[in-house]
């Protein structure tokens, strides 16, 4: 029987519910960071390639820019963008669209859930991501909401859960 490499699929908070929000020079953000690169090489040691993002604000476009960053290091390394819809990002400020736009333009795959936005496309991005995978990367500050939601599901699905908490 053949193993197939693990899966890892990522979920955490925008920056409404990070203690620095948006700055991103703080230094919380930048040990965080840091924190999801050498999670992301043990990870990449453990066997996974493939690694699915939500490309939501926050803590998914960390998650992302760590991943292509181990793809620079490593080339066999698969960002797949996980969309709930393809108005995701339009009323983001100018700067998180651009960000946003480089990062699916990096990405090997973009995968759409639903092309309009509808209630609980969200919640139907994320069980595609762990439905998809093996193992959930989460950062967590212990608040309801759709990380907490998406470690839940994560749970009952059996995926190995591996949190941040912040």
């Amino acid at each position: 029987m053949e193993n197939k490499a693990p899966v890892c699929c990522f979920t955490g908070h925008r920056p409404e519910k990070l203690p620095w929000g948006a700055d991103e020079r703080d230094e919380r953000c930048i040990k965080l960071k840091q924190e999801l690169a050498c999670h992301l090489e043990g990870l990449y040691l453990a066997g996974c390639r493939r690694f699915l993002c939500g490309m939501a604000r926050g803590c998914d476009l960390y998650f992302a820019e760590a991943v292509l960053e181990l793809r620079e290091a490593h080339g066999d390394v698969i960002l797949e963008a996980a969309l709930p819809c393809d108005t995701q990002a339009d009323n983001w400020r100018e700067s998180e669209q651009r960000r946003y736009e480089h990062l699916l333009a990096e990405s090997d795959e973009v995968t759409f859930v639903a092309h309009r936005y509808s209630p609980g496309c969200m919640q139907r991005r994320n069980r595609y991501m762990v439905d998809s995978s093996d193992i959930l990367l989460a950062v967590f500050n212990g608040t309801g909401g759709g990380t907490m939601q998406t470690i839940l599901y994560a749970k009952r699905r059996g995926l190995q859960v591996l949190t941040i908490e912040i």
